[in-house]
């Protein structure tokens, strides 16, 4: 028995909505970093994990992660799922180990890694405190 609120087809469409790219969060560390004239790239093709934000003069990437899908640990991504729990817990602990191998083999590579977790962003001085991250892996 299925607690879903919502038919197969209707769940599939929903699903279907779900941004692997260009999120809220997303454009908003862009926005965040075009105004602080931090040049970077999107996409990271041909760098592991594909990060979402790559600084190259820098040797910088930025990942922005979503907390319950990549299994923060914040009362939104510690949450459980109510549907196919078996299913969407091992799909996040399998995000998780493909996050950990990214930042391993990037930092293997010589880049320096920032993740920005989509709870970060509704702190007030968030803006402030990412561009100073950036700038000071810069100088690191």
């Amino acid at each position: 028995m299925t607690t879903d609120v919502f038919s197969p087809e209707q769940r599939s469409a929903v699903m279907r909505r779900v941004k692997g790219r260009d999120t809220g969060p997303e454009r908003t560390v862009r926005r965040i970093l075009r105004a602080a004239g931090i040049g970077y790239r999107l996409g990271g093709q041909g760098l592991p994990g594909r990060p979402d934000v790559v600084m190259k003069g820098r040797r910088t990437a930025l990942f922005v992660h979503g907390c319950f899908w990549h299994g923060h640990d914040c009362p939104r991504g510690a949450r459980k799922p109510k549907a196919n729990a078996d299913y969407w817990l091992a799909k996040i602990a399998r995000n998780r180990a493909r996050d950990d191998r990214a930042v391993a083999d990037l930092a293997a590579a010589g880049w320096r890694v920032l993740i920005v977790w989509e709870c970060e962003m509704r702190a007030a001085a968030f803006a402030e405190r990412l561009v100073a991250r950036v700038r000071d892996q810069a100088a690191a």
